[in-house]
């Protein structure tokens, strides 16, 4: 059996203040595995640690605890310069993001891949009056058949930005004042209580999809 595409193996990370008595201000902890292709939604508070558990998974920020395997290879141990080959990171308006060095290239693996396998976006931003949605929920499904694992980070502030997680994801993860919890697809996310309260209105029964005036046929095959 080989590896699978994405492992989060019990990844830590803690932000302290202070020198002589560090106190902990923020501790993010996830542990969870994605073995074949997918697209995996993600959504929390602002400040919960959705962007720094992408950047741990992309090796963009080294954990207190644990490591990221992606194909089997520890993405810690991956030189600066290859590890977008494994996971690659697009924040906002699809800029990439640097990588912290900690140790000098020469020290380090080569990358077992010469494209990237893992796809984060990190809250890109959708507009429905320029026509870019359906184009990139294309490009979604176009990396899941092509073997890779997309992560689509939202904040949703507008119906459809929910309706477009229904039809894109096929699970979903949580994250909440550092805690990562993984939902195995879409009703289990709207039956979460944390999730209804963190969407509000938009947890209510009527449909993302009639509110939005979203076609289903922008949703993901």
């Amino acid at each position: 059996m080989g590896a699978s595409l994405l492992r989060v193996d019990k990844i830590g990370k803690q932000y302290a203040r202070g020198l002589l008595r560090p106190k902990v201000t923020f501790n993010l902890d996830a542990d969870f595995e994605i073995e074949g292709p997918a697209v995996v939604g993600v959504l929390g508070p602002n400040g919960s640690g959705k962007t720094t558990l992408f950047e741990l998974m992309t090796g963009s920020n080294l954990p207190s605890t644990g490591r990221v395997l992606v194909n089997g290879q520890d993405i810690h141990r991956v030189r600066t310069r290859e590890r977008d080959r494994l996971a690659i990171h697009y924040h906002q308006s699809y800029q990439l993001r640097s990588f912290k060095r900690t140790r000098p290239n020469f020290m380090l693996e080569h990358s077992i891949s010469d494209s990237p396998l893992v796809h984060l976006f990190d809250e890109p931003q959708f507009n429905t009056q320029d026509g870019y949605i359906g184009f990139m929920l294309e490009f979604f499904k176009h990396l899941r058949r092509a073997g890779r694992v997309v992560f689509l980070c939202l904040h949703p502030n507008e119906p459809y930005h929910v309706e477009i997680l229904r039809q894109s994801c096929e699970r979903f993860i949580f994250v909440q004042k550092g805690t990562v919890t993984q939902l195995p697809d879409f009703e289990s996310l709207m039956s979460d209580e944390r999730v209804r309260a963190y969407l509000g209105a938009m947890a209510g029964p009527e449909s993302a999809a009639a509110r939005a005036g979203i076609p289903p046929s922008m949703g993901a095959a």
